[in-house]
Parts: C-alpha cells; structure tokens; sequence
C-alpha cells in the first residue's frame, strides 16, 4: 500500500502542473485590458500600468509567468489583488464556508441517496421504488437554482421555517442545511440510483447466498457483504463529487449569500482578477486529486480481492 501511495502521489504531480498551467493560460489570456476600469473613469496612469505589469510579470512569456506563480504558490503566496489584498486571506475567508457547505450537500445525499437505494433494491419493484425513481427524476430534471429558489421562497418567506439567507462567515451548520440540500440534490439522485442498481445485481450473487445459507443475519449479510460490495461505485461517485460541489457552488451560494469560494471566483471573473481566479482554481484542483486518490485506497478496504502490488 505504501508503494502504490507514493507511486500515486508522483503521478500527481504532472497532473497537477498540467491542469494548472491549463487554468493559468486560459485566465491570463483572457482577451482585452486588464486594468480597464481599475481607475475609475480616467485611463490608469503609466506608472500604475507599469507597477502592475512589473508585479504580475505580464512582460514575461506565459511559461515564466507561470513558473514564478508555482514558486510563491509553494511558499504559500498566492499573490495580490490589484487593490494589494492578499489573496490567500480572502481565500482563507471564503475556504471555510464551502468546505462546510460542500461536507454538509455530501452527507446528505450519501446518507439519503445509499439509504433508499438499499430500501428500493432489497424491495425490487413497488410502490416504494416507483417513488423513490419518479423523485430522483424530477431532481435530475430540475436546474440547481429552480430547486433552490423554490425553497427559498417556500420554506423561508412562506413558511418562516428557515433564513431566506445565511446570517454570518463562518456559516453556521444548521443554516447550511437547506443550501446543502439543493447544491447535493442532483448528486444524491444519481446516488440512489447507483445504489439501487448495485444491490439489486448484488443481491443474487453466490456469496450472498452463501451468507443467507449460513444463517448470518439479515442486518449483516447486507450491511457487511451486500452493501460493502456494493459501494465501490458509489464511493467512486462520491469521492470525485465533492471537488465538483465545491467548484459548483457558484449558483448556491450566490442564492443563499454564502462568502464562499463561488462567490470570490464569481466577482474575480467580473473583476478580471486572474490571480484570485487562479488560486482559487489550483485550491481546487488540489481536493479533485486527494479526494480520488483516497477514494482509489478505499477500494482495497471495501474489496479485499483489489490489491495494489
């Protein structure tokens, strides 16, 4: 296990210098002036022009720009705004509340999406299952910010039962539940549906007979052969998910006024900020990486015939 973790993390690294060299040419390539509007309504003095071209080093071939950006990324400077705020503490700001909305989307929708995907495929056909698959494709029907709004305006200005928004930075949990749902919904309806499929073809395989014939009972013949047999392409969907939450949480977090990372990419697209677009991007890159390289050493736990000599 060891070899294969550190096979695996040298293996990321071209990954990780290719998809940011990617990013960082397409934002810093964006066509037009990037100083326009940064002086009001008169054009940018030259020697501002010129102290901001020397500071982002926009003389320099793309290549070398992007070589001295990795070199402070790693000392753990992502730069300045062209207003001169660090960019690691507005992203240190808004980090903490997609982490927290994006924890919170993934367990909803595995704890609900793997719950009534093991009810309906135990149970086969039924009423159960008709609505189980009729309410997972009115989600995957829905546009995330259709659902959102509609709760909003349901259970927030109708109801009262919840904040149309979320009160503070850091977000507190139970504000977080409502957005988590809609940022997870999509994710949690495929969710059953991978689930349901698996323990339905599972559940006639020969070792789960084998575990029925030897008297084990029910709770564990599904929760530790059926189910643990049956999660490897759930959990595949689940590890890879939680990057695209946190990149997706655009749409979110700008409906419940979340300070997150959508929102900080949002107004540095707006802005033409390239460097907070850029590290912001890399942050994310990062988590696709882990989360799939834990997800890929959970395979070995939940299948003891994977192994990774």
């Amino acid at each position: 296990m060891g070899r294969y973790v550190l096979r695996r993390l040298l293996q990321l690294i071209p990954v990780f210098l290719g998809t940011t060299f990617l990013i960082y040419w397409l934002v810093w390539s964006l066509p037009g002036d990037p100083f326009a509007g940064k002086c009001g309504d008169r054009p940018c003095p030259d020697a501002y022009i010129n102290n901001m071209t020397a500071m982002f080093n926009l003389n320099d071939p793309v290549v070398v720009q992007y070589g001295k950006y990795m070199l402070n990324l790693i000392q753990g400077d992502f730069g300045q705004t062209f207003n001169g705020i660090s960019v690691g503490s507005r992203i240190a700001e808004a980090y903490p509340n997609t982490i927290r909305l994006a924890l919170v989307a993934l367990a909803i929708e595995a704890i609900i999406g793997i719950t009534a995907g093991v009810l309906t495929g135990l149970r086969g056909r039924g009423f159960m299952d008709n609505m189980v698959l009729v309410s997972t494709l009115f989600l995957i029907s829905l546009p995330v910010f259709v659902t959102g709004f509609v709760l909003q305006i349901v259970l927030g200005f109708e109801l009262g039962w919840i904040k149309t928004t979320v009160s503070a930075s850091p977000a507190p949990w139970l504000e977080l539940l409502v957005p988590g749902f809609v940022l997870g919904s999509l994710s949690m309806a495929y969710v059953t549906r991978l689930t349901r499929t698996s323990i339905a073809e599972n559940r006639r395989s020969d070792y789960v007979r084998t575990a029925v014939a030897k008297g084990l009972p029910q709770s564990r013949v599904v929760g530790v052969h059926l189910l643990r047999n049956s999660a490897i392409s759930v959990i595949t969907f689940l590890g890879t998910d939680l990057g695209a939450l946190m990149g997706g949480a655009i749409i979110t977090e700008g409906i419940f006024n979340i300070k997150g990372i959508g929102n900080l990419v949002y107004l540095g697209i707006l802005r033409k900020e390239g460097i907070t677009v850029t590290g912001v991007v890399t942050l994310l890159v990062i988590v696709y990486l882990l989360s799939n390289l834990i997800v890929d050493m959970l395979y070995a736990v939940l299948d003891p015939r994977i192994r990774y000599d």
